[in-house]
């Protein structure tokens, strides 16, 4: 975030609120590298941040109302009483602000109000994390402005809260603790079960490595229900097994598991992506950890396959990209996020950028598809404070 675009923020503040902000803070989208929905089965997950950030100008109020504006919406600020605020009842982007407020509340901080503008180059709905990025910069700013002394992992937790109960979107821990924890020039190791982290050295560009991600502009929305039909397959076969989570099916154990659940066909599905998936994490890190990056394109291709065949959670265009990427010479690709759209990301040699990228756009093309965005994914600094 360069100083021009602290302060665009920061006049933008002024002129709708006729006061400077008492700071601005920045919390990023995240790419998550491997580890699809199995962050809500306890597992082990790899994100790691973007540059793309949700910027926040916040000041504080004393008056149990909470001002929000966006610059990236159509429309004027958004004033809500802070005793009003109530679960599911808001299906706007505000609803996402308005939920970190109630969190922090509901969990006895004490939050007055505040007057927030917002700013985003986070690409929405494109499996991105953006709704987290959101929630993440205001709950630091509010976490710094009152003084809460939460830590990154505690303000990630409440995020959550406010995203599942809230908003009513049944997602997992992985994003918030991206957006809030991720560092640069590093991917996030995070076991999501006692959300003990390590930072892995992700510096392909070193390397001769790039990883793209293709935005197939393909939107999709988690509470819609299908994200939603996928966490409540799991529960059942966690429970089907005698487990607590499907982290704790051991992945050597996995037939006989599987053999166990009899002609829960989807079931079975979900629980082999769910395993198989916590290995491919692991498997990542180790040769991320031993230094041979390029070794993990066919672990990523692994994992849109479970994706696509046993979790069934791609699309078309999810699946052009892919497939056109490896014909094309990548080194793996995969869809990304948390399915029915949203984005890919393509491994490939530096040298090969180039020719991937019109490769891709040239076969949506063809396809009759809408042009997708591409670009570099570069592992950046999580949420901080600007100014």
């Amino acid at each position: 975030m360069g100083a021009q675009q602290t302060q665009d923020v920061r006049d933008g503040f002024a002129a709708l609120y006729g006061t400077e902000p008492e700071g601005v803070w920045s919390a990023p989208g995240r790419v998550n590298l491997i580890g699809e929905h199995t962050d809500y089965n306890d597992g082990f997950v790899m994100p790691f941040a973007l540059p793309h950030t949700a910027t926040a100008a916040v000041s504080r109020r004393d008056d149990g109302r909470l001002r929000l504006h966006s610059a990236d919406v159509e429309g004027g600020v958004v004033e809500l009483v802070l005793d009003d605020l109530t679960p599911e009842s808001d299906r706007n982007w505000t609803a996402y602000p308005a939920g970190v407020v109630w969190a922090l509340r509901e969990a006895g901080h004490p939050v007055t109000g505040a007057d927030i503008h917002l700013t985003s180059t986070v690409p929405s709905g494109a499996g991105l994390s953006s709704s987290a990025a959101l929630e993440v910069v205001v709950a630091l700013a509010l976490n710094d402005l009152y003084d809460l002394g939460l830590q990154r992992w505690q303000l990630a937790r409440l995020c959550q809260r406010a995203e599942n109960v809230y908003v009513g979107a049944p997602t997992g821990i992985m994003d918030q603790t991206a957006s809030a924890c991720c560092e640069a020039g590093h991917a996030l190791f995070l076991d999501t079960r006692d959300l003990s982290q390590k930072q892995i050295p992700l510096d392909l560009a070193a390397l001769g490595l790039r990883l793209l991600v293709v935005d197939t502009q393909v939107k999709h929305a988690h509470s819609d229900g299908e994200y939603g039909k996928r966490r409540a397959g799991c529960e059942k076969g966690a429970a089907l097994l005698g487990v607590d989570a499907l982290r704790d099916i051991p992945y050597a154990g996995l037939d006989q598991a599987l053999a166990r659940l009899g002609d829960e066909e989807e079931v079975r599905r979900l629980v082999r992506h769910v395993v198989t998936e916590d290995e491919r994490v692991e498997r990542v890190v180790s040769l991320l950890e031993s230094g041979d990056p390029r070794a993990i394109g066919p672990v990523l291709t692994e994992g849109h396959a479970s994706l696509r065949d046993d979790f069934r959670i791609s699309c078309p265009e999810l699946d052009l990209v892919v497939d056109t990427a490896l014909a094309t010479g990548a080194l793996g690709a995969r869809m990304t996020g948390g399915g029915f759209g949203g984005s890919a990301i393509v491994l490939a040699e530096a040298t090969d950028v180039d020719t991937l990228t019109k490769t891709v756009q040239e076969a949506f093309a063809t396809a009759g598809h809408t042009a997708p965005r591409v670009f570099e994914a570069v592992p950046s600094a999580g949420a901080r404070r600007l100014s």
